[in-house]
């Protein structure tokens, strides 16, 4: 009797901070008045353009690069040859020399229910120079394929980057847009952090893996040009234990590979990298999070590690947000939030982006830290050293916009919208950077929401209102 008494109560209390959170944070800040165009939200046909396979027999294709060490002087380049392994070597030079140098990789394939994967092609490419174009060929003879990219400034505190935003996209229409927008941007992103949720092939009859291809495809136009650094999303977990798949993020981890190794961890679910002045952050929220777990003692570890003198601007980016007022997903990062939280608002980490909600909102700088089950105490205040909150899941999937939102608007949201778009993160120096949200319907320049974010161990001044 005493515990179902003690189970009853604290159920209570969790009840009732639900009811504080929506009843007591009222007074927030706002709620866009811009009202979007209902339309219909499908994914594009395959004969669609932008799945257009290459020409040529086992010509190379879904082409993308990421970040391949820890301090940005190596690139992972991908790509998968349909019929059989082919050339498994990447042929590259510098913008400054014509001499051309060969790196070799390896190749991978997956059986997932009744398909089989092309031949997934994994090359490092390491001791490069910063700051330098590159030009780089994958295949070879007839299906050859030339892209470039270019390397990051050598990491320091007053080097400006500039970093784009996109979540949960998806391969509709809609999708196409947010990525078109994206790439006419005049403020254009040197490097994309994904916060989650690629291709969506969980939502086709036995999460049909060829819509894995055609998400790949439609990405490489900007994909292996500049690095996607990706987090995964619930969308990428397919696991199907009705057709016999029960090994989580099967097709996500032999497609994307990442440097995870680079920053000790022992899984590609979570990892850092420094870019530029910038020391970024990934973490999984579909992965065990509490006290003893592998992703809790990395994490740890990690924020110990961070040097503000070397990389000013701190940056965490994962799929579940911990501060949202959208009704689909409200309060689903809370496990997360409860254990690092505090962590977050005591190494001062600038911006935490996230995904899952299908809309834009971000959060007043706000922390919950005193919050227990057993105290009530569950209204976030206003706290300087915590991180603004970005939730960026508008790629334009074909679940459509999240319209439902939390009334009245929790004094934690400083502005939402329920539209799709994508956000430019851009650092000026060591105290200064400028974030956007670039709705699709609008012109290539306009924001419609905007930050400027002072660093606060760099520039003691308390950020004004937007």
């Amino acid at each position: 009797m005493g515990v179902l008494g003690s189970s009853s109560s604290s159920s209570l209390v969790v009840f009732l901070c639900l009811v504080l959170n929506i009843a007591v944070l009222c007074n927030g800040g706002t709620t866009s008045r811009y009202i979007r165009k209902l339309e219909e939200i499908e994914d594009m046909p395959l004969n669609s353009d932008v799945f257009k396979v290459p020409p040529g027999y086992n010509a190379p294709q879904q082409v993308h690069i990421t970040q391949g060490d820890h301090e940005g002087s190596a690139v992972i380049v991908s790509w998968i040859t349909p019929s059989k392994p082919g050339s498994n070597q990447v042929v590259y030079w510098s913008e400054n020399s014509n001499k051309k140098k060969t790196a070799k990789g390896i190749v991978l394939t997956y059986k997932y229910y009744n398909y089989t994967s092309g031949y997934i092609h994994h090359c490092n490419i390491s001791n490069l120079e910063f700051d330098t174009k590159y030009y780089y060929v994958v295949g070879s003879g007839k299906v050859a394929r030339k892209f470039w990219f270019i390397t990051p400034p050598k990491v320091g505190r007053d080097i400006p980057y500039t970093f784009g935003l996109i979540g949960d996209l998806g391969q509709t229409s809609a999708s196409n847009s947010t990525l078109t927008h994206y790439e006419n941007n005049p403020h254009n992103g040197k490097t994309v952090l994904y916060v989650g949720d690629l291709s969506y092939a969980d939502k086709y009859p036995y999460y049909d893996n060829n819509r894995w291809d055609t998400w790949g495809r439609f990405v490489e136009r900007n994909a292996a040009y500049q690095p996607w650094l990706f987090t995964v999303g619930n969308h990428d977990i397919d696991f199907n234990q009705a057709i016999g798949e029960t090994i989580p993020f099967k097709p996500y981890t032999h497609r994307y590979h990442v440097p995870f190794k680079a920053s000790g961890s022992t899984t590609p679910l979570w990892y850092s990298i420094k870019r530029a002045s910038a020391y970024i952050i990934v973490l999984s929220s579909y992965s065990a999070v509490g006290r003893s777990t592998p992703q809790y003692y990395w994490l740890k570890a990690e924020l110990e590690k961070v040097n503000r003198s070397e990389t000013p601007w701190l940056i965490v980016f994962m799929h579940v947000p911990f501060y949202n007022s959208y009704v689909k997903h409200y309060m689903e990062g809370e496990t997360m939030r409860v254990v690092y939280e505090s962590w977050f608002v005591n190494h001062k980490v600038d911006v935490v982006f996230s995904g899952h909600a299908h809309a834009y909102e971000r959060s007043e700088r706000v922390s919950n830290t005193a919050y227990r089950i057993t105290n009530g105490d569950c209204t976030p205040v206003k706290n300087q050293s915590a991180p603004v909150y970005i939730t960026i899941g508008d790629g334009g999937n074909q679940e459509g916009i999240d319209k439902a939102m939390i009334e009245p608007q929790p004094d934690y949201s400083a502005f939402r919208e329920p539209s799709f778009g994508h956000g430019i993160f851009d650092i000026k120096n060591r105290t200064h950077a400028h974030f956007s949200w670039h709705r699709n319907q609008d012109g290539y320049a306009k924001e419609a929401d905007k930050k400027w974010f002072y660093n606060r161990v760099w520039h003691q001044v308390d950020e004004p209102s937007d």
